[in-house]
């Protein structure tokens, strides 16, 4: 079972090339593993309709699943610590190029409210 945070986009989901742009501008690397189920290169663009990518980050991989306006950001239900923290920083870059929300259970939350908020792996917590 994998923990999931959801990001609900402006009007319709971020392209892959601007989150990793956002989290390069903070030195947070990212490569690409997977895009739709198939291996993939780790600096690969996905074609536009993407629907799912896998993500590996420097603590582990995160699910990413697009579903119109909608993104799913998926880790494992075991994760700990910084990947936790891996998975949050993906989940803001989402909403923040999306001009999106991340639904919490303490209601949606702006991209500017959850990095301020969630807890973040150095990089992003340093230009907050």
């Amino acid at each position: 079972m994998g923990l999931t945070q959801t990001v609900i986009c402006a009007s319709e989901s971020p392209t892959w090339e601007a989150v990793r742009a956002l989290l390069a501008e903070h030195q947070y690397p990212l490569q690409l593993r997977m895009i739709d189920g198939e291996l993939a290169f780790p600096e690969e663009q996905p074609p536009a309709a993407w629907r799912e990518i896998r993500v590996g980050t420097p603590q582990g991989m995160i699910t990413v699943r697009r579903l119109g306006t909608q993104v799913e950001l998926i880790t494992w239900g075991n994760a700990t610590g910084e990947l936790l923290q891996a998975w949050n920083a993906l989940t803001w870059a989402f909403a923040a190029a999306g001009n999106g929300q991340v639904q919490t259970e303490q209601g949606p939350r702006t991209a500017n409210d959850y990095r301020h908020e969630a807890d973040l792996p150095p990089p992003l917590k340093e230009h907050l």
